[in-house]
């Protein structure tokens, strides 16, 4: 088969709007989380699953109530180490690329960072933590932002994850995509709709001006008891550049609101790279670096 004739590359992407609702033990909510992977794989052909930031609070249900500060403490210590175990084995059973969320995780100084775990296909692990961090984080659950930025590394395109505040800072996205990613993948947790909205708008926008994919997911529902996570307001979706060969209004895919489902996009590459080097406008190559000088500080992780 010629390069005319052959298919154009693409990368099809997951994205789960996750439910939160109590679980009644950590295999409970492992089993939740094999549904959706195995369903994402197995059934629609998915090479790249995302869930959403915080997914893993609801696991607080399965212990009597604690205030806030303690419930996530507890969280880290107790769940980190089986949490990963678990999500390395799934990424490695189903063979995708499993962003397992984010989950708290307690640091070798006694601080907090909220961090996305990348499981790629062996089984091995990335991680990716906040840098941004919210008021509410800092006040109520004494989070620290992170300082390095992950690159991963896939046979078709190379991957960026930022969560969810972080992608309303145009320099984190600018940085990931000077170092070749083309498809960034967004993990939320908004409890309303204008924090939904303020993901959302940034996630297009960075879609536009770095000439990118963007895969969100979000939570929905309502999870009482826990402090945090009482009520929700989530769309996932997968924006795009605006410009010939890609979807009208830049969504390639969009959930309903509100409502748990799964969410699947075929991410075409070629598309991107063409309108790369020759769109209609290329942002990512008419910067003026003479006028606006930019160069990332944090460290490259692959």
């Amino acid at each position: 088969m010629s390069d005319a004739e052959s298919p154009s590359p693409s990368l099809r992407v997951a994205c789960v709007p996750w439910r939160v609702d109590r679980v009644t033990s950590f295999e409970a909510f492992v089993s939740r989380v094999r549904y959706f992977v195995e369903t994402a794989r197995a059934d629609y052909g998915a090479e790249v699953v995302l869930f959403p930031e915080f997914f893993t609070v609801p696991l607080l249900t399965t212990e009597a109530p604690m205030e806030a500060m303690g419930g996530i403490r507890h969280l880290a210590r107790q769940f980190t180490e089986p949490f990963r175990e678990r999500m390395a084995a799934l990424a490695a059973e189903w063979g995708v690329y499993l962003v397992a969320g984010s989950h708290p995780v307690e640091q070798p100084d006694g601080s907090l960072r909220n961090v996305a775990m990348i499981f790629r296909p062996d089984g091995s692990r990335i991680d990716q933590p906040k840098l941004h961090i919210t008021p509410w984080e800092t006040e109520t659950w004494n989070i620290a932002g992170g300082g390095s930025l992950a690159v991963i590394e896939t046979p078709k395109a190379r991957l960026g994850v930022l969560i969810c505040y972080d992608v309303e800072f145009p320099e984190a996205v600018r940085a990931l995509a000077d170092e070749g990613v083309e498809v960034l993948l967004v993990p939320y947790c908004t409890d309303n709709r204008q924090g939904w909205l303020r993901v959302t708008k940034c996630a297009a926008a960075r879609a536009v001006e770095s000439q990118i994919y963007v895969a969100t997911a979000g939570i929905v529902g309502s999870l009482d008891g826990v402090p945090g996570m009482n009520v929700h307001f989530g769309r996932s979706a997968v924006y795009t550049p605006s410009d010939f060969g890609f979807a009208r209004d830049g969504i390639e895919a969009e959930s309903e609101a509100n409502e748990e489902a799964l969410l699947i996009a075929d991410l075409n590459l070629a598309s991107l790279r063409r309108s790369r080097a020759a769109g209609t406008v290329t942002p990512i190559n008419d910067r003026r670096p003479d006028l606006f000088a930019f160069q990332s500080q944090a460290r490259i992780d692959r």
